[in-house]
């Protein structure tokens, strides 16, 4: 062949690397927040960073799931169908415990098991993030359940196991069961009050709901968390999709979504006719009981879009240090440094925030926790989750016409950017929800001016940074007290505020513990409110070394 069919200038494939060991900034937060279990963490890295598992992530994304309504004679069967590589993806992410086996009483007596599986979930996601949706439900599905511990100890053992057995079946019968989610329907949104489905009692204790779900995400697990109008009002219910006599529930999936991305998932429109539900919580209370669950997978949509930038930061920092341009290597042209750099920032401030507030669930017993966890989920939902599509689609430029096809990973990441932040309350209602706590929970708020607070008045914060700190923390300030004085004017800058407060909170945790380069860098572009565009580092900035430390090895 001639030397034009050679293929020089090409960087090697980023496979066959440790992704966890790879990641200094989750290793780090890891040491301050797992249960000091290192030795899986690697190994699932290891496993997430093969080129197998990126080949499995590959076919199950290009050979989404089918719709089965009916089976060879005219039976509803309402089942939908996988591609093989998405059941060994779920596999392995239920083995390693990423769904709700943190929740189990057999975890680490040393705590920090939420920590650590919030970390294993940063590392898995990475390989193909749609099918840690139905891992996020069944996590999230526990803390609700427990609600009524009679029936949480009937589904607990099942939900908590490591073996992933996937149809539909008793749950008796199963080694591991999953849990779904149907709240939203189409006249209703995220106004889940404006929702229609009926619940009418049975003389046998269950209830039977009459409705249609407009998004049902994971249409194949086993038991799903519903909300529907009993006599008492909105309540939550409980759906099994198979009755313990074997019985199908009527659970009429219509459709299929054809979504931008995420699409390895299963999403769907579903029916319900007579369906059979336990009630649970109270009548008249289902939003107060399934606020749990949404609390859960929203705290998994943070961890999700920090997956997801920290993958496209590494395949921008290992392309850049590989390729050349203009004579030089990208990684040493001081334009390319500066905007992955920036990059890796945005990037480690969100790890640092998302194990933060997974760190928090580890210690439900410690007020201050339990109200940092409630402010800060809506704060870093709003801002991480809206950050990511930015991010993203910068890393996919630094590649160039490279990072646009598909062979490349990157359009993938890209289609699924935006996801998290819609998922379970768009920016709005993250906006809304933290006026909410700002109104009715002064104890959340001041759990986040303390961990602000604490790091500005600190003898180890250099001067600058601190002086820096002050001063957007008197913006934001001001910025409360005209949101308590002002209903409408609060209203009109809620974006404004979540954007400050949860930026402060990411730098506060920058300066306590990423290395000094990381958190003056941030704090000296962040701060401003006017930060917006990737690249706008000052020149004292060590870009190098934050390159550096984002950089895969292998």
């Amino acid at each position: 062949m001639g030397s034009t069919h050679a293929v020089t200038n090409q960087p090697p494939p980023l496979a066959e690397y440790d992704v966890f060991g790879a990641d200094a900034a989750l290793v780090e937060a890891f040491h301050r927040y797992g249960d000091g279990n290192r030795s899986r963490l690697h190994e699932l890295g290891t496993l997430a960073g093969s080129e197998r598992a990126q080949q499995w992530a590959w076919q199950a994304d290009r050979n989404p799931p089918a719709l089965r309504t009916h089976d060879r004679y005219g039976h509803r069967v309402d089942e939908v169908e996988f591609h093989p590589s998405y059941h060994r993806l779920m596999e392995i992410a239920v083995e390693y415990g990423l769904h709700a086996a943190a929740w189990s009483p057999s975890g680490s007596p040393s705590g920090g098991t939420h920590a650590t599986r919030a970390a294993g979930f940063l590392v898995w996601s990475q390989v193909e993030a749609a099918h840690m949706c139905p891992i996020s439900m069944t996590y999230a599905a526990v803390p609700a359940l427990r609600t009524d511990p009679e029936i949480a100890a009937s589904w607990e053992p099942g939900l908590t196991s490591t073996s992933y057995d996937p149809g539909l079946r008793p749950p008796g019968r199963k080694a591991g069961v999953l849990a779904g989610m149907a709240m939203t329907e189409k006249q209703g949104g995220s106004d889940v009050r404006a929702n229609t489905t009926s619940a009418e009692p049975g003389a046998d204790g269950w209830f039977h709901l009459t409705g249609h779900k407009w998004f049902c995400s994971a249409p194949m697990n086993d038991v799903f968390l519903v909300l529907a109008h009993a006599p008492g009002g909105l309540s939550c219910f409980v759906v099994p999709r198979i009755r313990d006599d074997g019985s199908r529930n009527p659970f009429r999936i219509q459709r299929l979504k054809d979504k931008l991305g995420n699409r390895a998932n299963a999403s769907a429109e579903i029916e319900l006719e007579g369906t059979s539900a336990q009630l649970l919580g109270a009548e008249g209370r289902g939003v107060a009981t399934i606020i749990e669950m949404v609390a859960a997978t929203r705290l998994d949509c943070v961890l999700g879009s920090s997956a997801l930038m920290r993958r496209a930061v590494a395949e921008a920092s290992w392309h850049a240090a590989h390729r050349s341009a203009f004579g030089t290597k990208l990684t040493d042209a001081a334009l390319m440094q500066a905007v992955l750099a920036d990059l890796a920032i945005e990037s480690e401030a969100a790890t640092a925030l998302a194990m933060r507030l997974a760190a928090a669930v580890d210690r439900p017993g410690d007020p201050h926790e339990r109200a940092l966890r409630r402010i800060g989920l809506p704060l870093a939902k709003f801002w991480v989750c809206k950050r990511t599509p930015h991010a993203v689609g910068e890393a996919l430029e630094c590649l160039g016409g490279n990072g646009y096809v598909e062979d490349s990973g990157m359009p993938r990441l890209y289609r699924e950017a935006p996801l998290n932040s819609i998922w379970e309350g768009a920016g709005n209602i993250q906006a809304l929800d933290m006026l909410r706590v700002l109104s009715r929970e002064p104890e959340a708020v001041d759990a986040w001016r303390a961990e602000v607070s604490d790091v500005a008045g600190s003898d180890d914060t250099p001067p600058a940074t601190a002086e820096s700190l002050r001063t957007a923390l008197s913006e934001v300030e001001v910025l409360l007290r005209d949101a308590a004085a002002d209903r409408e004017a609060a209203l009109r800058r809620a974006r404004v505020l979540a954007a400050r407060m949860a930026v402060l909170l990411q730098a506060s945790l920058l300066i306590r513990f990423a290395p000094a380069e990381v958190a003056d860098a941030f704090c000296a572009t962040r701060l401003d409110a006017s930060h917006g565009v990737f690249g706008l580092l000052p020149s004292a900035v060590d870009a190098r070394a934050i390159v550096d430390r984002a950089t895969p090895t292998r």
